[in-house]
């Protein structure tokens, strides 16, 4: 075992919360209620990927060019990107591209286990955070629901921002996206041996909480 790995096991009442799950599940949502109720850090990791692909974008690069991905993320900062330039549709496929190059997702690794590392704990979301980047972490959620619900949900998102899509193809993304990111070589998206599963397909947003510090405390606890 690493010295990262060592960080994870909530000694000294560190507290990491690993939450998983595929586009839409509603895991953003989950992870940043959980931060607030316990006061930890929250980190939603997705963005890094998203900042790798803005950067190839706004540079003109071949967002399939891994060479270039790579040196992306050797050198950018992730205090330069606006919060909203790395939302849409187009961005969230392009990071789904980004995510399957095993150089990105080992580039990324240290960033992610570093902000895990803090004093306190930290929570953080993504699609491999209870598999590879805190595989100790002592509370791991993996949040999922059905492509249809999760379609409508980024259907009713993007349409409050004013984006045009329809719901047809939205789930057709998503399924797509889906199929990439659980079938790459490198940290597919799966659920840790030793998480929970939250199936959020029926539930509020404020029931899927519920059951997330419900899930966390028992973790806690034993």
């Amino acid at each position: 075992m690493n010295g990262n790995d060592a960080s994870m096991k909530g000694k000294g009442g560190r507290l990491v919360i690993a939450v998983d799950g595929p586009a839409a599940s509603g895991k953003g949502t989950l992870a940043r209620r959980l931060a607030a109720h316990y006061g930890l850090p929250y980190l939603d990791t997705g963005l890094l990927y998203r900042m790798v692909a803005r950067a190839m974008l706004d540079d003109d690069r071949d967002i399939h060019d891994a060479a270039a991905a790579e040196h992306v993320v050797a050198s950018f900062d992730q205090s330069g990107f606006a919060e909203e330039t790395l939302r849409g549709r187009e961005i969230g496929e392009a990071a789904s591209v980004v995510a399957a190059m095993p150089a990105v997702r080992k580039g990324l690794i240290e960033r992610q286990r570093s902000f895990a590392a803090q004093p306190q704990g930290a929570v953080l979301d993504g699609r491999d955070i209870g598999t590879v980047i805190c595989p100790d972490a002592p509370a791991k959620l993996f949040v999922t629901a059905t492509p249809e619900v999760r379609a409508a949900r980024r259907h009713k998102e993007l349409a409050g921002r004013g984006e045009a899509a329809t719901f047809e193809g939205i789930l057709a993304d998503i399924r797509r996206r889906d199929a990439r990111d659980s079938g790459r070589s490198d940290a597919p998206l799966k659920a840790a041996e030793d998480a929970v599963i939250l199936d959020t397909s029926a539930l509020t947003v404020e029931e899927a909480v519920v059951a997330a510090i419900t899930i966390v405390n028992a973790r806690r606890a034993g």
